[in-house]
């Protein structure tokens, strides 16, 4: 998907946490063999927000959502950190990490929900759409099998899909529409996180439209935050009030997507802008970025990023940037970046010209 500039209009603001990541690490793998998949992770989802995550295939994007809800499948093992839910509702909430499993399946679905990358694969295919999705409401809710199923037509309808489908199979159904149903099962508790992700990658433009602007209507209705996985930055910088950008497990950049658009401040993030074309304007060239992913289990010392980096200078093969302020310092109080250019201390004390657009005000 691509966009056009008068479209971005979101910009950083200060949302009551609803949910805090808090210096997550997660290896694949014990002892000295270990991949370090996620590295001292930090996020924070306001009430109310929607935040992209993106980065190349490999960055740790899916490995930090199955990590924060506790669902990440063996080899992959959750070495550090916290993840704080606090309901923007009652303020009940607690540490994902250390609920007990009964705690934890009471959070899930009701606090928190998920919408797996494959729909057709998180779809049961022996069972019919309706049963599905009444399973989900029976686990934590005791009613008639009526309102159960009036229930889930009602969500059915919600999301756009007639309600005589309940009796449909998975099978039966376009890729948009299970797509949807995956939808409809998170919101059936009426959580107040959904983390979704890449839930248009395997669908057409057209019906990822369909569903990117559905996403947006009943986040607009129901009130509920949105941590929304992808790829694809152009899709975020309609659709997200902020951007995190991942690279190699970590968080290099973290901005409103008006910023990231504008401004981006890593040279990780501005390749990713030029690596798609503008719908209108004047023709520019595709820049994209040399090079491939590291490797985790071979690392590039300093900053993971440096080798395909074109402002690497001499100490980034030797430092290892943290994330914080930018080189603007309190101009840009709600934004943060890994790079040693924004280092006073080591960077050159300036930024290239790419990167160096003046912060609005």
């Amino acid at each position: 998907m691509t966009i056009t500039e008068p479209t971005i209009t979101r910009t950083a603001t200060t949302k009551k946490p609803v949910l805090e990541i808090r210096d997550l690490s997660v290896d694949y793998g014990y002892d000295d063999d270990a991949v370090h998949a996620l590295k001292n992770v930090n996020l924070t989802l306001g009430a109310g927000e929607i935040l992209g995550l993106a980065g190349e295939s490999g960055c740790g994007k899916s490995t930090l959502a199955y990590a924060a809800t506790r669902l990440l499948p063996p080899p992959g093992v959750i070495t550090g950190g916290e993840v704080l839910f606090t309901s923007s509702r009652d303020g009940h909430g607690g540490d994902l990490l250390r609920m007990s499993d009964r705690e934890l399946r009471a959070q899930r679905w009701r606090d928190t929900a998920i919408v797996f990358q494959g729909s057709m694969n998180s779809l049961n295919p022996v069972y019919k759409i309706g049963k599905q999705l009444m399973d989900g409401i029976r686990a934590h809710e005791k009613m008639p099998a009526h309102a159960m199923r009036a229930r889930a037509a009602d969500l059915l309808s919600m999301v756009g899909i007639s309600k005589d489908r309940l009796d449909s199979y998975p099978h039966q159904l376009s890729g948009g529409m299970r797509q949807r149903v995956m939808i409809a099962m998170a919101l059936a508790l009426e959580p107040e996180v959904v983390i979704m992700d890449e839930p248009t990658t395997a669908l057409d433009v057209v019906m990822q439209r369909q569903i990117v602007e559905q996403i947006m209507d009943l986040k607009r209705d129901l009130g509920f935050s949105v941590i929304f996985i992808t790829h694809d930055v152009s899709l975020l910088l309609e659709l997200a009030d902020r951007i995190a950008i991942m690279y190699a497990g970590n968080i290099v950049e973290d901005a409103a997507s008006s910023e990231v658009y504008h401004q981006p401040r890593h040279p990780y993030t501005a390749g990713l802008l030029h690596s798609f074309p503008p719908l209108h304007g004047p023709r520019r060239e595709l820049g994209g970025i040399p090079g491939s992913p590291p490797d985790l289990m071979a690392l590039p010392s300093g900053c993971n990023f440096h080798p395909r980096c074109p402002f690497a200078f001499d100490a980034c093969p030797k430092i290892d940037p943290a994330l914080g302020p930018t080189l603007y310092g309190d101009a840009e109080p709600h934004r943060s970046v890994a790079c040693l250019l924004h280092d006073p201390a080591v960077g050159p004390g300036r930024l290239p010209d790419e990167l160096a657009a003046r912060p609005a005000g």
